[in-house]
């Protein structure tokens, strides 16, 4: 089994800066794409920034040149830096991450359990 635990949430001033973590540990053979989504209320979950096992990057236009997703490999772990925050980006925000458990099995995507992140004056 893998988990993931996310941290780093919480209740910011538009402006403000904000830096969530994600560590990912259990039964872990190779972790390949490892990402951050978010769900605002009545939303749809959408995709955030994603970040491969080589270090290629991709963001969803909303946060770009404003948020910066990283990993370091050998902590298993992602963050996700978030500067100039605005009130649109209230929401729950989820890891991901892409898991090969043993050589002979596929790849699965995991879920972290969310975390709050509030943006507001």
């Amino acid at each position: 089994q893998v988990q993931l635990v996310e941290s780093g949430g919480g209740l910011v001033q538009p402006g403000g800066s904000l830096r969530l973590s994600c560590a990912a540990s259990g039964r872990i053979y190779m972790l390949y794409d490892m990402g951050w989504y978010r769900q605002a209320p009545g939303k749809q979950r959408e995709s955030v920034a994603t970040i491969s096992s080589g270090g290629t990057t991709n963001y969803a236009d909303s946060v770009k040149g404003r948020f910066t997703i990283s990993r370091d490999n050998a902590k298993k772990t992602v963050y996700l830096q978030m500067n100039s925050l605005k009130p649109e980006d209230t929401a729950v925000y989820y890891c991901n991450a892409d898991v090969r458990s043993t050589s002979v099995t596929l790849r699965h995507p995991y879920w972290g359990q969310g975390t709050q992140v509030t943006v507001s004056s």
